[in-house]
């Protein structure tokens, strides 16, 4: 596909890319009444196939965050499927991508209002991140992360981020191109857009799912990765910030990020400041399952088409 795309989704019909619009005095724009997910769409070059990972995962967490902000209806997983194979094939998307799938409350009610519902999905071309293979330097944040009992990180709505936002405008003011974020506490919790990894002794170590995090599908994911198919012992809890000075190796992991390395952590160079052994075992196995390539993981993958359906 060459240059924008032409077609979003929206309310399960295929729209002109610029005529996806909603209003701005809609609860979504004004106070933020929007869930949300960002998955990945990925080639599969030997079976000539392009899918979604872990998509059925994603949903899932979709119909959580819309439940715990009460909306009044949710869109059915069929249908949210079928108008994303629909809004792939039309836009003729046969490489890697990022998707948004968004569901919104529409129309002009106040701050408690609960719909109507609208929603929408975009899907974007997306090409490998150089930082995935050169890794990042970051900056522990002034700001703390928001807690559970305030604005509940479990959830994925677009008010949560500006959280993220603040923290990331201020590391990037500060020449640092990420930044990790506290817990009240004082506790390691995530990046503005990804979890957080350590290596120690070996092992893995991330924030426990209390330590307001999200309760990330590619953390899922790297952890089953880890256990099953590398046999290197990971475990979940509550670090330190100190302990991320002390890691041999760090690295974040999200449906966007996927596996970015760090190399330093408030200018303090993490084992030789290069990328690590562990991570760079942990990136392999994740493209291999993402890209079709661990038989045991297929289940993961939902084609968008193939050579059957592109004809």
């Amino acid at each position: 596909m060459a240059g924008p795309p032409k077609l979003m989704s929206l309310n399960g019909r295929l729209v002109a890319f610029d005529d996806a619009r909603i209003h701005m005095l809609t609860p979504a724009f004004k106070y933020g009444a929007c869930a949300f997910e960002g998955l990945r769409g990925y080639r599969d070059a030997a079976r000539d196939e392009m899918h979604v990972f872990r998509l059925a995962e994603h949903l899932e967490r979709l119909h959580f965050s819309m439940h715990v902000m009460r909306f009044d209806d949710h869109p059915g997983d069929a249908e949210m499927i079928g108008a994303l194979r629909e809004l792939v094939q039309g836009n003729d998307i046969r490489g890697d991508c990022h998707i948004r799938l968004m569901v919104w409350v529409d129309g002009d009610g106040e701050q408690t209002a609960t719909g109507p519902i609208g929603w929408g999905i975009a899907a974007i071309p997306r090409e490998a991140d150089p930082r995935v293979r050169e890794g990042i330097h970051v900056a522990v944040s002034s700001w703390t992360r928001i807690a559970d009992n305030a604005m509940p990180p479990r959830i994925k709505v677009t008010a949560n981020y500006n959280n993220g936002r603040l923290s990331g405008l201020q590391a990037k003011a500060d020449g640092y191109g990420g930044v990790i974020l506290l817990t009240a506490s004082g506790h390691v919790s995530e990046t503005p857009g990804a979890c957080v990894f350590l290596v120690r002794e070996g092992r893995l170590l991330t924030p426990a799912h209390a330590d307001d995090i999200l309760e990330s599908i590619t953390r899922a994911t790297v952890l089953d990765l880890a256990r099953q198919e590398l046999g290197i012992e990971a475990e979940e809890r509550s670090i330190a910030r100190t302990e991320l000075y002390a890691a041999q190796e760090a690295f974040l992991c999200g449906s966007g990020n996927e596996i970015q390395p760090i190399l330093s952590v408030d200018r303090l160079k993490l084992g030789d400041g290069t990328v690590g052994p562990v991570t760079r075992r942990v990136q392999q196995a994740y493209f291999d399952a993402v890209r079709g390539g661990l038989p045991g993981r297929r289940s993961w993958l939902t084609p968008m088409w193939n050579t059957e359906t592109a004809r």
